[in-house]
């Protein structure tokens, strides 16, 4: 095998000498970066898909320079770009029938754009596969920074659920038995931190999915989205992602067979939402894994459940992360 490094997807841009190299070069030395920014270096590409239309993500501009920092340390040069973001909380009737609009964004801009790597930076429930598919179809060098889960909720005391208590207290409250300042004073404590769903709904499911794929660091999925832990795992995961294109890991030599076939059972044992098998499926497809409705439950249906999550348990995702509530998640 040859020791000659690959040639870096950006040197088409950079690299040369004439036109082209005199436009891209030019044009973001208006941005102040500096000649050495041009002179080999992996470019890594931040997509971005932060919005004030999705409270779940709206952390990820403060993520985002965290990775920076990560990534000019190891020696690359970052560019952070937005890309359409699926806010499951305002949009409607739902964010799945612009999956695949957000997905076709994500793979034309890592396509056409000198990126030698790609940092995903997801939460929301649709954000995640989005992401994941489009990145997949490009096969980059890529790996998944997600927002990370709201702290717990609180009412009078106790622990409430974000998608799961909201339905009892309306339910509630259209019955008498809930007063409507009883009813702000819950809303108010339900959504109290940065982060998206903190019970193990459709956007912790795809964080855990990422994590068991190999496309996040560890603890990745379930730190807290305004835990500074989070903050490091951000430069963290900047530096591994310059780490990557350098070692030429692209996304089709992680997202295997075994590693879809582990995160299937990770699923089963966390009691993740149904909605893993819609996009697991995608995912797979746009990989080139062949993955049926069949190998979920045969690789799935024979897994202990080990964790005591809502909505169908007890516990939250801040819980699961900490070492307390890992000793406490057994079902009761």
């Amino acid at each position: 095998m040859s020791d000659t490094p690959k040639k870096l997807r950006s040197s088409t841009w950079f690299s040369d000498p004439m036109h082209t190299g005199f436009v891209a070069r030019g044009w973001l030395k208006n941005q102040g970066h500096p000649e050495q920014m041009f002179d080999g270096r992996p470019v890594i590409g931040i997509c971005n898909t932060f919005s004030d239309l999705n409270p779940c993500n709206a952390n990820l501009r403060i993520l985002a320079e965290q990775v920076k920092r990560g990534v000019y340390e190891a020696g690359g040069f970052p560019l952070e770009f937005p890309v359409t973001s699926l806010g499951e909380t305002l949009m409607k009737p739902t964010t799945m029938l612009f999956r695949n609009l957000a997905s076709m964004d994500v793979e034309e801009n890592l396509r056409a754009n000198p990126l030698d790597g790609a940092v995903l930076l997801t939460g929301c429930d649709k954000t995640t596969p989005a992401l994941l598919m489009g990145a997949a179809s490009v096969d980059l060098p890529t790996i998944v920074l997600s927002s990370g889960p709201m702290l717990n909720g609180k009412y009078e005391n106790r622990d409430i659920g974000s998608g799961t208590d909201v339905y009892k207290f309306t339910t509630e409250l259209r019955a008498g038995t809930m007063s409507q300042t009883e009813y702000l004073e819950a809303e108010g404590g339900m959504s109290r931190s940065d982060g998206h769903c903190m019970t193990m709904g459709t956007a912790s499911t795809m964080a855990c999915m990422v994590e068991a794929l190999g496309l996040m660091l560890p603890s990745g999925a379930a730190i807290p989205g305004p835990d500074s832990r989070r903050k490091r795992l951000g430069h963290l995961t900047g530096n591994r992602i310059v780490e990557m294109v350098r070692e030429d890991l692209v996304m089709s030599k992680v997202l295997t067979r075994a590693a879809i076939e582990n995160a299937i059972k990770v699923n089963a044992a966390i009691g993740g939402s149904t909605n893993f098998v819609v996009h697991l499926l995608a995912i797979a497809g746009r990989i080139g894994v062949e993955l049926t409705l069949e190998d979920f439950d045969h690789l799935g249906s024979g897994m202990p459940l080990l964790a005591n999550l809502m909505p169908s348990g007890q516990y939250l995702m801040e819980d699961f992360f900490t070492p307390v509530g890992c000793r406490r998640l057994s079902p009761s």
